[in-house]
């Protein structure tokens, strides 16, 4: 069983990050990775995206919903394995829309172009290294001098 702490973090790092790249497979088996916004900052194993309807995204979860999600910063990371599809709902698109959308959907959260796009987890891995870069740098120099293997931060691998 997943340790409770292991998900907290989890659902920590994962609030922190604003982007990310969902990674779907074509029609020819070939991985693809698209930049994609998180809308959603509560993550309860469930990621929302907002996408144009001719995204090529929405076009390859069609053919296999199977996706994965990473997210990155300077000092954690974070890979999410599951599955994606396009929901229908209206009030969802309303509840996440921000002006900032505006710029690829010009007519708001009504504009015909406008999906909504679900990811759900069903496995996760994180590392994190608390502190930062100078304690990354820290536990790397420490490492070189003592000889001693690195160990830079938090690592742990889930089932959801």
């Amino acid at each position: 069983m997943t340790e409770k702490s292991d998900i907290e973090t989890l659902a920590g790092l994962v609030k922190d990050f604003r982007f990310a790249m969902l990674t779907t497979v074509d029609d020819q088996g070939r991985l693809v990775a698209h930049p994609l916004t998180v809308q959603e900052a509560e993550f309860d194993g469930d990621l929302w995206f907002i996408v144009g309807a001719h995204a090529s995204a929405l076009q390859n979860l069609q053919v296999n919903p199977t996706a994965g999600v990473t997210l990155s910063s300077n000092d954690s990371w974070v890979s999410l394995t599951g599955t994606a599809a396009e929901v229908a709902d209206q009030a969802k698109v309303k509840e996440l829309w921000s002006s900032t959308l505006e710029a690829w959907f010009p007519d708001g959260p009504d504009d015909p172009e406008v999906r909504l796009l679900k990811f759900t987890a069903d496995g996760a891995e994180y590392w994190d290294s608390p502190g930062g870069r100078v304690a990354t740098l820290f536990s790397f120099v420490k490492s070189k001098v003592t000889g001693e293997p690195y160990e830079g931060g938090d690592n742990a691998k889930l089932d959801l």
